[in-house]
């Protein structure tokens, strides 16, 4: 039986997951401005994984079918995404382990492994998502057969490899050089596309409308929690927050070299809050872009049915009249499927280190999880074909609305601990606002799941 340690886990803390990146990143500056440019990355890295290609089809459905609507959706979901993300920052920070690390010492060793096999699964799953998201763009974009495509993303394991070898801060700045890219080319395509900017910030005020009427309450909560295709609720159940991102938020903001005295933890807590709230607002931006598109080309036009991406991409040019609208989609597409598959190799690192104390070489750790993504793709390609791997990416989306909760509840309950947080506890407000937040999206995951699966014994 582990005996408490003075910080109110059962094990003593461990060596850092990460550690060729742990606290590797200067952040002392002769002023706040010079900190908060030191402190800007990993929010970065999180907020990919909120403009996933697993994203994109929920607000193309929402945009084409019901306009402008939704766009108040969005924006509760990104503020949950921020709270919940500003939490595992903390918990990093303030103790020193990340949310794998702190299970791990906190719970027992069945309880951990149990915990370790279900975040891998999950982190395949969103490799599946990815590896397919960059499969369809690499389809739309040069015409490359989705089986080849598949077996070509592959390639971003030596990408990788060789940026972390130039260390954290070169990786860093290759994502945000592709959300940039993912921003321009939606800033594009709205400004060619033409909103209505008064019916698009009347969007943002949330309706009853939306939960008087069943069709559009079922892709609202497709926003808010999982990817809901027209007509029918076919459970694309990803999550408002993607599970691996709270691993691996809580593991990468150990990459800077804060003081590790009260003070120097309450300003890396709150410089990295800052960070996440202005990467994800860049998210929000993306999706509520992608949303405001559909609806100003689909939705003003009566194609209300679009809900596929290849849909929108073929659609785009005829209806817009600009040559190139589909390509500069199917640009972004190809941005957000590397960017995610990039975020995803490391939460995978974070959470077998974490979670078993196991270490691989990265070339071993990448080369698995992304064998195990692609051999089912590849047959599920050849044998079914794009319409085998849609439903393949909804079956992915599936599994991580499992996963969800048993990141989100210990993160919660962790931060909530005094004896584990100290004087950094989330206040009583806090942790009435943290714990609504998780039993909401596990009632919502819960009903959505029992939905479908209702849905597939009819």
């Amino acid at each position: 039986m582990s005996i408490p340690t003075s910080d109110g886990f059962r094990r003593a803390r461990t060596a850092p997951s990460l550690s060729e990146s742990y606290r590797t990143i200067p952040v002392d500056g002769a002023n706040w401005f010079r900190k908060l440019l030191a402190f800007a990355g990993p929010g970065y890295l999180v907020a990919v994984g909120y403009m996933d290609p697993g994203n994109w089809a929920t607000d193309i459905a929402g945009g084409s079918r019901f306009g402008y609507t939704l766009l108040s959706v969005i924006l509760l979901s990104n503020l949950m995404a921020v709270l919940l993300q500003g939490l595992s920052s903390k918990l990093g920070i303030v103790t020193g382990r990340d949310l794998a690390q702190a299970c791990r010492d906190h719970y027992s060793k069945p309880v951990s492994w149990g915990l370790w096999i279900l975040c891998e699964v999950a982190i395949a799953a969103c490799d599946l998502a990815e590896v397919i998201g960059s499969a369809i763009a690499l389809h739309l974009l040069f015409g490359i057969p989705m089986t080849v495509g598949i077996i070509i993303t592959a390639v971003d394991v030596l990408i990788l490899l060789m940026l972390q070898r130039r260390g954290f801060r070169v990786l860093e700045a290759l994502v945000i050089v592709l959300i940039a890219t993912i921003g321009a080319c939606f800033l594009f395509e709205l400004v060619i596309s033409r909103p209505e900017l008064g019916a698009v910030a009347k969007g943002f005020v949330p309706t009853t409308e939306i939960l008087s009427n069943p069709e559009m309450l079922y892709i609202a909560i497709g926003i808010l929690g999982a990817t809901v295709m027209p007509h029918n609720l076919y459970g694309i159940l990803g999550a408002t927050v993607m599970p691996h991102n709270l691993y691996l938020h809580s593991s990468i903001v150990q990459t800077r070299r804060y003081k590790e005295t009260a003070q120097g933890k309450r300003e890396a807590v709150r410089f990295a809050f800052i960070d996440s709230t202005i990467a994800l607002t860049s998210a929000l931006f993306i999706n509520a872009a992608i949303l405001i598109v559909a609806a100003a080309t689909f939705h003003t036009t009566g194609n209300t049915q679009v809900a596929e991406i290849q849909d929108a991409h073929k659609l785009l040019t005829p209806l817009l009249g600009v040559a190139g609208a589909s390509a500069v989609f199917a640009l972004a597409l190809l941005a957000s499927g590397q960017n995610s598959t990039l975020t995803g190799t490391l939460a995978g690192q974070i959470v077998m280190e974490g979670f078993i104390d196991l270490r691989l070489r990265p070339w071993v750790r990448r080369a698995i999880t992304r064998a195990v993504a692609i051999i089912p793709a590849v047959i599920v390609s050849v044998m079914y074909g794009e319409s085998g791997t849609a439903r393949l990416l909804l079956l992915s989306q599936v599994i991580l609305s499992l996963q969800l909760s048993f990141a989100v509840f210990p993160l919660v309950m962790f931060t909530s601990d005094r004896r584990k947080m100290g004087e950094f506890v989330n206040p009583a407000w806090l942790k009435i606002t943290a714990y609504s937040v998780a039993f909401f999206i596990a009632s919502l995951n819960a009903w959505l799941l029992v939905q479908t699966v209702a849905g597939w014994i009819s």
